[in-house]
């Protein structure tokens, strides 16, 4: 860190960004929150309180808001909150006010369409002298951000980038553990979005809770097969950033992406139909990109190519389960 008092900018006012900027505050670090929706700026700047994205949360008069991101250069560590597929040109426009030696932490969860990148990759393809980190986990904003206990990991190559992380954004309420493995982080994190999804139609379509258990645990072997391919650590799935996120998302109703597949179960498979917007939640354009991550890489998901073809050509719920069903058994 470049100073005894380290600033922490968190770019992205959402949901996650703005309950990451509560958590370095409250951890008693100095923060500065970066907000591109005017509206969302001016609520905050006015009531403290992020009325679009986290509304019970008030936020310390400590933290500051802010639009211009120029003030970025002022930081020691920027965490990245922002859809992924936005990334690339946050990373583009931050490139030239950054200086190599301040760490990049994710907070974003997907694979980038077209390029079939990680975020990390993204982020080293533009930056290549910073240090990365990536932070994920089970963890629902509202409730990391009210106190409630919370745990996280944070993935590194960067021992001390890990540690000042740490520092900065734990707390005796949000537990932070470390791993080596970026691309297994990433990887588990993007794809138990999918995954929720998958649970979800299967709830939603009443196919009770067996085959939802069964969907969770054949895709997470899924997501074991396309992590190693990767370069990633199996092992990460045990973990809070595997097997953790996958419990909580894929059987909690709080679940963007889980509460979507519901919807699409209830009706069969058309997400047009009772006000569906499916490109609202991450887990749409990750199910595109990782199976096409997948076919390049040789990797049987058909989990994973199910949830695709129900999301981009209108594949009946019932053709999906009987595709899966008619499978030819193997060892587990």
């Amino acid at each position: 860190m470049k100073s005894a008092h380290p600033h922490i900018g968190v770019v992205g006012a959402g949901a996650w960004g703005t309950a990451l900027a509560v958590l370095a505050n409250r951890a008693g670090t100095r923060t500065s929150l970066f907000a591109r929706n005017e509206y969302v700026l001016e609520t905050i700047k006015n009531t403290r309180i992020n009325s679009a994205y986290l509304p019970d949360v008030f936020l310390d008069p400590a933290i500051t808001v802010r639009s211009d991101i120029a003030e970025l250069s002022t930081c020691d560590l920027l965490v990245i909150a922002i859809p992924a597929q936005s990334l690339r040109a946050a990373i583009i426009s931050l490139s030239d006010l950054v200086s190599a030696q301040v760490p990049i932490v994710l907070a974003t969860k997907g694979i980038e369409r077209g390029s079939l990148l990680l975020m990390s990759e993204v982020v080293q393809s533009i930056m290549p002298a910073n240090p990365q980190a990536v932070i994920s986990g089970p963890n629902f904003a509202s409730e990391a951000a009210s106190g409630l206990p919370t745990a996280a990991v944070i993935a590194s190559h960067y021992p001390a980038v890990a540690e000042s992380l740490s520092y900065m954004l734990g707390g005796k309420f949000f537990r932070l553990y470390t791993n080596d493995d970026p691309i297994g982080t990433q990887l588990a994190g993007a794809l138990k979005n999918v995954l929720a999804i998958a649970c979800g139609i299967a709830m939603g379509r009443g196919l009770g809770e067996n085959a939802r258990a069964a969907l969770l645990t054949r895709g997470m072997a899924e997501m074991a097969r396309l992590i190693k391919a990767k370069g990633g650590k199996e092992s990460t799935l045990m973990g809070l950033a595997g097997m953790g996120d996958a419990v909580l998302t894929c059987t909690s109703a709080k679940s963007r992406n889980y509460a979507l597949g519901l919807e699409i179960g209830k009706h069969g498979g058309n997400h047009r139909a009772g006000g569906v917007t499916p490109s609202l939640q991450e887990g749409v354009a990750t199910a595109e990109s990782a199976h096409h991550l997948a076919q390049k890489l040789g990797v049987y998901m058909p989990v994973v190519a199910c949830v695709n073809d129900i999301l981009r050509s209108d594949m009946e719920v019932d053709a999906a389960m009987n595709r899966l069903l008619e499978r030819d058994t193997a060892a587990e």
